[in-house]
């Protein structure tokens, strides 16, 4: 079975950090593009950071120079850094991994981040 979990989430106060998690079995890891989605309350879920399998990563303009991707093939497991939360970044953040050959698309059961005072 393919599986998604994501993990790291909580309450934050703005201007604190989060690392998310997600570890991925069941898929080719390696070689699939790897990202984070994130859905506030009454919004549509948006693309915040995507990872290829070389390494390249792309942001959000809301979250660039605050966020870092990673992935640790090894460990088959990609990685958020969330710097400088702000109240805007709260919000269930999805895991979500694409097999760039198959388009196979897989999604995480979602991880919910609140940033408050």
């Amino acid at each position: 079975q393919v599986q998604l979990v994501e993990s790291g989430g909580g309450l934050v106060q703005p201007g604190g950090s989060l690392r998310l998690s997600c570890a991925a079995s069941g898929i080719t890891f390696n070689i699939n593009t790897m990202a984070w989605y994130r859905q506030a309350p009454g919004k549509e879920r948006e693309l915040v950071t995507t990872i290829t399998s070389l390494g390249g990563t792309q942001y959000a303009d809301s979250v660039k120079g605050r966020f870092t991707i990673s992935r640790d093939n090894a460990r088959r497991t990609m990685y958020v850094q969330m710097n400088s939360l702000k109240p805007e970044d709260t919000g269930v953040y999805y895991c979500n991994s694409r097999n760039i050959y198959n388009n196979m698309e897989y999604w995480g059961q979602g991880t919910q981040v609140t940033v408050a005072s």
